[in-house]
């Protein structure tokens, strides 16, 4: 799958210079576009458009210091109907704009060509199971925090010290189903999981579809496949190592594709560095013939 998804970004760079059919690309990965932007997102750290303006910014930003195409012609080249579009996103990669950067010779930045492999190190194996739920719904409070990738998040933190006893008292006496207890839940407001994309992250509890919600916010979840796995180490470096390992390792060897839904996280908050044990849940669903990622 991984041959695959590269030989999509090989043809990706044979269409920098015109207009991207996105679908055809993703042709090459036997993947649907979607399946492919979302794969490419988890594995790159970056939304695919990103990756796209950037390899395209590195390529016009050595027209533009090689002075032999007018300024114009480089932007239209690269897919912008005026040089004020294109300035703004050549200086939104390079912190210059394009004709400041001709005249003074700036240094530039680039972004280099992407791929993929599969890395194995020591002989850390993933324990995890296919599981069919039925619709339930999640009640708990929601803040918009950050994601990060490394230590601490400090706004999601900032967001458990904020319940009152109250609303935990309320969210264990809703909590029935699987996954038990008091939750992490994560729902991705875009493609992208890259480091400070926004997500929408809630405190609560799995509970039934009708249950009355009163004082605490709901979440509807459809019916669907999860694939779940468990977990131990150092807090939160584990889940985070996990999490990585999902998208980057689990993903691209087993037959299933990520689908819209939300991330479930049970574990136990403990000393940062302290041993915990964590089950997170993520939504999937079978891939197509031929495709092993999301």
């Amino acid at each position: 799958m991984l041959e695959q998804l590269n030989q999509a970004l090989d043809h990706l760079e044979t269409c920098l210079d015109r207009e991207i059919d996105m679908a055809e690309v993703a042709r090459f990965s036997a993947m649907s576009e979607y399946h492919f932007r979302r794969l490419f997102s988890a594995l790159a750290g970056m939304p695919l458009p990103v990756y796209v303006r950037r390899r395209r910014m590195t390529l016009a930003g050595a027209e533009v210091l090689a002075g032999e195409l007018t300024l114009l012609d480089v932007a239209v080249r690269y897919g912008y109907g005026s040089g004020e579009a294109f300035a703004r996103a050549f200086r939104s990669v390079h912190g210059i704009g394009p004709g400041e950067a001709r005249r003074t010779g700036a240094v530039l930045t680039a972004q280099p060509r992407m791929s993929f492999r599969v890395v194995v190190e020591g002989s850390t194996t993933m324990r995890y199971r296919i599981v069919e739920k039925e619709p339930f719904r999640v009640v708990g409070r929601k803040a918009r925090v950050p994601l990060v990738h490394e230590g601490l998040n400090a706004a999601a933190a900032a967001h458990l010290e904020s319940l009152d006893e109250q609303a935990i008292v309320r969210m264990k006496e809703l909590a029935d189903g699987e996954p038990e207890g008091i939750l992490s839940v994560v729902v991705h407001l875009t493609d992208s999981r890259e480091e400070g994309a926004e997500v929408d992250y809630w405190i609560g509890a799995v509970t039934g579809p009708e249950a009355a919600a009163e004082e605490l916010e709901a979440l509807d979840v459809p019916a669907g496949t999860w694939a779940v796995f468990d977990n131990h180490g150092p807090y939160p470096s584990a889940l985070q190592e996990l999490w990585r390992d999902v998208f980057t390792q689990w993903f691209p060897s087993n037959p299933y594709a990520t689908r819209p839904g939300p991330e479930l996280l049970r574990t136990q908050p403990v000393e940062i560095g302290a041993e915990t044990d964590s089950q997170l849940w993520i939504p999937v669903e079978r891939g197509s013939s031929g495709s092993a990622g999301a």
